[in-house]
């Protein structure tokens, strides 16, 4: 790259910095750029493009076109050699336009054909802003040097978009972060809740784009470097025998001594960016490219330069962590994705939690349903859209995040809130009363948990019990295998917060989507139907030893209830069981009390255990169906893949006829039997579950009140003959019939 092209480059952005200095308004502003940018690259037309929707770009400026075409000349998203930059993000340049792939002529600017077309997407840490083109009629395909430097010249129109420096009339126009915004999710935790934003990561800001000494900004991006590499090493060296954490910063140390990051950031400032600006161009581009990537090693690894690049920018610019902003009082909070301990030192104080990652299984999501908070979760561009203090409603029930609603918005959602909080007053005055239909058929109702925090909401829930204590919540917020002095207090602390109630303890439930920090992590094709929960006690029994000898000590003389996750076959309850008495027999050896009496039960969340020998079912104490699981191994739906998780529906006659079988050999038997799961937790498909035999629920406690009261006043004989019927007629779901009768009751 020649020293010449450099100072051309630089020339141009010090004249863009100069328009932009000025308080000319911001059509005027985009007007003299678009003519310092033609006279520069030696064209006939300089156009700028911007979004006025997610799929409608509009003509927002232009040298060369007809005046009158502003504001009025709009194309959709991939329409045209400009909708296709925007489209993909990526820079089109042709000598010859007008055989181009996607060419759309368009007569109403009054253009001539011209030859050559350049088109650069303008872009900001990944968000699509609009594109800058320049056109000629000379047929010649613009040089490298040409096309690295209104790379740049775009980077700066972004900033200062960002900024708000163009705002002008019009919906192209209009200020950034100031208009209602509609984002479309998943449920990660049913619940709606109305604050203001609170950025777990808060916002780093480029207000200087431009700068006048290359040499300066040089030995500021260096030094800046220097320091980022000194604080790898020094994570490197604390870091613990985590070898997927080894992984990451072994990652982060790659990049920081990549030559090639350095020379195109190098390369960026000598164009005339600032140093952070030419951090957050290299930002922007790779988080364009993870977007782009089908291999998930190489989205990871961008994913890794996006965060190396958000540690550069805050040392560059100082704005670390904590900007001194405080936490309103209804924080509603927002990041990429967030680990559990960090989720938990925010505790209940949070109302919501939206993210831009995440997945409806991680450990977020876990935590979330714990302290019964409202999570949506796959919220593309909220971290980009929001800002600190917005405005926000989330509905968690569909998975919606309102941004800066309007007074429409607002007045329905709060009318949602207040009947939700009717209904709570409703069901308040059932608490204490029994879930008895009117055929006379007893449900039990119980909870499912997963901290000591869940414990308090027992006696107001209307709970019976707990039917499922998740342990591995223990284990996840931990960076090192907690000992059994400290799960046996936390066991004894849960035992006495139930009064007497019932609790039943599900042994460590990890691999798939939970991984612990300090266990070694496994590169498996389909970790799901992997190496996880029993099957990873059964083949390092030690954990669940320990496990289980904790449990048995904060019993205390009390009774114990155990269950094992993901029993596919006879033989792995058999094994679990004999741990079982393997670790009373110590304890009894060891002169420590045992527990009153214990009874050990197993999940069913594989079809093939509801086909295990009669055997099982005579052996076992009890089973809790795990929904969740046994759904999306039923359909062979991965219920974290929106394409396919919702086309299989819990009342399905297939499925229902599934869980019917069951509760005729648990009947046949005399096995106890409890489903839980979400669908525990919705009243119609509650209704739907009590109908088909089983007598037992466990859902989150907010979910009780709604389920006993459809159940109080509902005749499951009368509906069992729907689903029967619906059934016989051969239907593929019973959901239909049984909702007009529902309407007709």
């Amino acid at each position: 790259m020649t020293e010449r092209t450099d100072t051309e480059s630089r020339k141009l952005l010090g004249r863009l910095r100069d328009e932009l200095a000025g308080d000319a308004p911001g059509q005027t502003r985009l007007d003299k750029i678009t003519s310092l940018i033609a006279s520069s690259m030696g064209c006939e037309v300089c156009s700028i493009y911007l979004f006025r929707d997610q799929e409608t770009l509009e003509l927002c400026a232009t040298e060369g076109l007809k005046a009158e075409a502003v504001h009025q000349t709009r194309m959709r998203l991939g329409e045209g050699l400009v909708g296709r930059v925007a489209k993909r993000r990526q820079v089109v340049n042709t000598a010859n336009a007008p055989k181009a792939s996607g060419f759309r002529f368009m007569p109403e600017t009054g253009e001539e054909v011209y030859s050559s077309f350049l088109g650069i997407p303008v872009q900001r840490l990944g968000e699509a802003l609009g594109v800058l083109v320049v056109q000629s009629k000379d047929a010649r395909e613009f040089s490298a040097d040409e096309v690295y430097a209104l790379e740049v010249v775009a980077m700066v129109l972004a900033e200062m978009t960002e900024l708000g420096a163009f705002v002008g009339e019009g919906a192209a126009m209009s200020a950034r972060h100031s208009q209602p915004v509609m984002i479309k999710g998943t449920t990660g935790q049913e619940g709606v809740a109305e604050g203001r934003i609170w950025l777990h990561e808060p916002r780093v800001v480029v207000v200087n784009p431009i700068a006048d000494d290359p040499h300066r900004e040089m030995e500021r991006l260096n030094a800046a470097v220097d320091e980022l590499r000194i604080g790898v090493d020094k994570m490197l060296g604390l870091a613990g025998p985590d070898q997927e954490q080894r992984q990451v910063l072994e990652a982060y140390r790659m990049f920081a001594n990549s030559k090639s990051w350095m020379r195109r950031m190098e390369e960026d400032i000598g164009r005339g960016l600032s140093a952070e600006a030419a951090v957050e161009k290299e930002q922007s581009l790779a988080r364009a490219r993870v977007g782009q990537a089908a291999d998930g090693y190489l989205r990871e690894r961008l994913s890794d330069l996006d965060d190396l690049s958000n540690r550069l920018l805050r040392i560059l610019t100082g704005q670390g962590q904590d900007t001194g902003a405080e936490m309103p009082p209804d924080p509603i909070l927002v990041a990429r994705n967030i680990g559990p301990g960090e989720l938990l030192d925010y505790g209940r104080r949070l109302k919501g939690i939206v993210l831009e990652s995440g997945s409806v299984g991680s450990h977020a999501a876990i935590v979330a349903r714990a302290l019964a908070i409202p999570l949506v979760v796959h919220a593309q561009g909220i971290t980009t859209e929001a800002l600190n203090g917005d405005h926000v409603m989330v509905d968690g029930d569909q998975g919606i995040v309102h941004l800066r609603p309007d007074d429409n918005v607002v007045s329905a959602f709060r009318d949602k809130m207040a009947m939700e909080a009717e209904a709570l007053e409703r069901y308040a005055s059932i608490r204490d009363k029994p879930a008895v239909t009117r055929c006379g058929a007893t449900i039990k109702m119980m909870m499912n948990a997963g901290l000591m925090a869940d414990l308090p909401s027992l006696p107001s829930s209307g709970a019976e019990g707990v039917g499922l204590f998740r342990t591995e919540l223990q284990f996840l917020v931990r960076n090192q295998m907690p000992r059994r002095s400290e799960l046996s207090a936390i066991y004894a602390r849960v035992i006495d917060a139930a009064r007497g109630m019932p609790v039943v303890f599900r042994t460590l439930d990890i691999g798939s989507d939970k991984v612990l920090a300090y266990m070694k992590p496994n590169d498996e094709p389909n970790p799901a139907m992997g190496w996880r929960a029993i099957r990873v006690g059964l083949d390092k029994p030690g954990v669940l030893r320990m496990q289980l000898q904790a449990l048995m000590r904060a019993a205390n003389g009390r009774p114990l209830y155990v269950m094992f996750p993901f029993v596919a076959q006879y033989e792995e309850y058999t094994r679990a069981r004999a741990e079982v008495n393997k670790a009373l027999e110590r304890e009894r050896r060891l002169g420590h009390p045992l527990p009153s009496k214990i009874e050990v039960g197993a999940m069913l969340e594989t079809p093939s255990l509801g086909f295990a020998p009669r055997k099982f079912f005579e052996e076992v104490d009890f089973i809790s169906i795990g929904g969740n699981d046994l759904k999306q191994f039923f359909f062979a739906a991965d219920r974290e893949n929106e394409r396919v998780r919702r086309r299989y529906d819990t009342l399905n006659v297939s499925f229902l006829s599934f869980l019917e079988q069951i509760v005729e050999r648990c009947t046949d038997t005399n096995t106890p039997v409890s489903f839980c799961g979400e669908d525990a937790g919705r009243p119609v498909e509650a209704l739907c579950l009590a109908a088909i035999g089983l007598r037992s629920l466990s859902m989150r406690p907010a979910s009780i009140g709604p389920v006993k009261s459809l159940l109080r006043r509902s005749n499951l004989e009368d509906l069992r003959k729907v689903i029967a019927d619906t059934r016989h007629r051969g239907a593929m779901s019973v959901r239909p019939a049984v909702m007009d009768w529902l309407k007709e009751q």
